[in-house]
């Protein structure tokens, strides 16, 4: 569905450029420049540049505290919800800057959605309901349309044949795994360009977390995904790009095979083979 509110900040595809091998550079959905983010005195993240291309997945990898979800939610404006936080740089969203003036908060995390570590339905919706409350908030009132994208979004987040006949149940009601792929749902349901991930595999088991690995799989065909881990079997399966950052830095990035078979930096290497971290 196209909002009135989408129109602020209007969707440019970036020009593709062809790098010195010959083959064209993917299009970026974000480009992070020279990004900085303090908790009040606390440095985060120390002057990232990081380019996120479009329909692929890009993992972010590095020990704990290294600045890993400081930066996704930067990505969507989310860590802006803690008290004293301060931000330098610039991130652009498709050419679009999202910390200009002129640009609503609301707007960007209806954009770029954001699936948690720890699964959230609200435990007093029903399933149901749980997947289309963001469309009842931004004023969707055709129950025919919701009743579409309901079963749409539940079909892409591969639970519908399970929760079809119980969607009056509570959201609550459901596994662990299968109150991840509500989440997912959830935010899928109002169409958002991008969808980020932090440890969305971290308190499931592996049966459950094979299942959220496949529907990202499948998802990237249709969405940018940037996902947080700190399980590396999980980056090097599901990921096309990995972004190892450690003490608030990016210290290498490039695609998955290389940063896990033949990293240019010792420190990426040294925590890839369990070194540290």
């Amino acid at each position: 569905m196209t909002t009135p509110e989408r129109g602020v900040m209007e969707r440019v595809e970036q020009p593709t450029e062809t790098p010195s091998n010959g083959e064209p550079a993917p299009a970026l959905t974000f480009q992070a420049k020279n990004v900085s983010i303090w908790y009040g005195e606390k440095r985060a993240i120390d002057n990232v540049t990081l380019d996120v291309a479009s329909k692929a997945v890009t993992a972010i990898i590095g020990p704990s505290g290294c600045g890993k979800s400081t930066f996704l939610r930067a990505l969507n404006r989310m860590h802006e919800l803690t008290p004293k936080t301060r931000m330098e740089g610039t991130v652009l969203l498709h050419g679009e800057d999202l910390y200009s003036g002129t640009v609503d908060p609301a707007i960007v995390r209806r954009r770029v959605g954001m699936i948690f570590q720890k699964s959230n339905p609200f435990p007093t919706m029903t399933i149901g309901e749980n997947v289309i409350v963001g469309l009842r908030l931004n004023g969707v009132r055709n129950q025919k349309f919701l009743n579409e994208r309901l079963e749409k979004s539940l079909r892409m987040a591969a639970l519908w044949d399970e929760v079809k006949d119980d969607l009056h149940k509570p959201g609550t009601s459901l596994s662990g795994g299968q109150q991840q792929r509500l989440c997912i749902a959830r935010a899928l349901a109002v169409e958002p360009e991008v969808i980020l991930m932090d440890e969305p595999c971290s308190a499931l088991d592996p049966i459950a977390t094979a299942k959220i690995e496949e529907l990202i799989y499948e998802l990237k065909a249709r969405y940018t995904i940037v996902t947080v881990t700190h399980n590396m079997q999980q980056a090097g399966r599901i990921s096309d790009y990995t972004a190892f950052f450690y003490l608030g830095r990016l210290i290498e990035f490039g695609p998955t095979t290389k940063i896990f078979t033949n990293p240019t930096e010792k420190q990426t290497e040294d925590y890839i083979t369990g070194r540290f971290g």
